[in-house]
């Protein structure tokens, strides 16, 4: 049976494209794609598109993608309905508690107010602590958020850290690491069991061969 494969645009795709190359798919095209969105595999019979990662989840829940490659923080923020298959490694990054220097929300009591692209997120790590925020949503720089005082905190993603220092940030905590993630359509697992395994084990390999 055919396989329906949904990347992640960007920095995700480019990686995920390079373990499929690594494991002998013939994924030409992906690497020359201009501005193409659907791409056929040369070697076997898999076709990939390319979606932003909110779409990636979309396109497999509803069964257009029988495999998504998408990140962990898009997962942790969304629906679940799906089956998280593989954590492959690369793309790693982690949620981060950060603010003014001076202004740790941690060690706050009373009205918290912390800004963040991922209010589920957010919201599920302060009810771990056993405090009450009041969440803003930010679609835009977060990093702004407290430097302007619109809140305390905020909860983003960070890789190098580069942003938050500077403008003025300090991290004062991790609130879970993160990563790309295989997931799959849960009637897809079931009607196409052996191509689906087949391309975990061929991840897998991958995987391991950059560690």
């Amino acid at each position: 049976m055919s396989l329906a494969i949904a990347l992640t645009k960007g920095r995700l795709e480019k990686k995920a494209v390079e373990m499929l190359e690594k494991s002998g798919y013939g994924v030409e095209s992906l690497k020359d794609k201009g501005r193409a969105l659907i791409f056929q595999d040369a070697k076997k019979d898999i076709r990939y598109f390319l979606a932003k990662p909110n779409d990636v989840i979309t396109y497999v829940e509803h069964g257009v993608a029988d495999i998504g490659i998408v990140g962990k923080d898009t997962l942790m923020e969304g629906s679940s309905g799906y089956y998280e298959l593989l954590d492959l490694k690369t793309g790693i990054c982690r949620f981060i508690l950060a603010g003014m220097p001076d202004h740790n929300p941690l060690l706050m009591d009373g009205h918290i107010k912390i800004g963040s692209k991922y209010p589920n997120v957010t919201a599920d790590y302060f009810h771990r602590l056993g405090k009450e925020v009041e969440i803003i949503k930010i679609d835009g720089s977060v990093e702004l958020g407290p430097v302007l005082g619109l809140c305390d905190g905020i909860v983003d993603i960070m890789e190098t850290g580069t942003t938050l220092r500077e403008n003025g940030l300090k991290v004062f905590d991790t609130v879970c690491p993160i990563s790309a993630r295989v997931i799959a359509n849960k009637v897809s697992f079931k009607m196409k069991r052996k191509e689906i395994d087949a391309l975990i084990d061929d991840l897998k390999k991958a995987r391991e061969e950059e560690c």
